[in-house]
């Protein structure tokens, strides 16, 4: 799996949410399939030359939100039932979404607040959509 993860050190975001992104492509992609094991925290760190920090960080994001299993001895797997079908999308967003919004409650932020983020993101994730082309 290494070989499908690379880092952009001259990019703007941030290499944890480089590597949550791309781990949570190759899952829903069904490059990565359920039960599937992934590079332990610190030979994937090592791999990508970054702090275990990191990949932690990452590997947590992707189990808050359904997407990976950690068990102590057992390691770190894709979460059972992945890939989904097209049926399935709507779940996985609510799934992805109510994560993040219980997070950022469990945070003490408003409603609004996340209501507002949630909106600048999404303007945010256009704009730099148009800017590549």
């Amino acid at each position: 799996m290494n070989g499908f993860i690379s880092l952009d050190a001259a990019s703007p975001v941030p290499p944890f949410e480089q590597i949550r992104s791309r781990v949570a492509e190759l899952i829903v992609s069904g490059a990565l399939t359920g039960g599937q094991r992934l590079p332990a925290v610190r030979q994937l760190a090592g791999d990508l030359r970054v702090a275990p920090g990191t990949v932690a960080r990452a590997y947590k994001e992707l189990e808050t939100a359904g997407l990976l299993i950690t068990r102590r001895g057992a390691g770190t797997r894709v979460a059972p039932g992945w890939p989904t079908s097209a049926s399935e999308r709507p779940d996985l967003l609510a799934r992805v979404m109510g994560g993040a919004v219980g997070r950022a409650r469990a945070l003490g932020f408003s409603d609004a607040e996340i209501a507002g983020c949630v909106e600048r993101e999404l303007r945010r994730g256009a704009e730099d959509s148009r800017a590549e082309f």
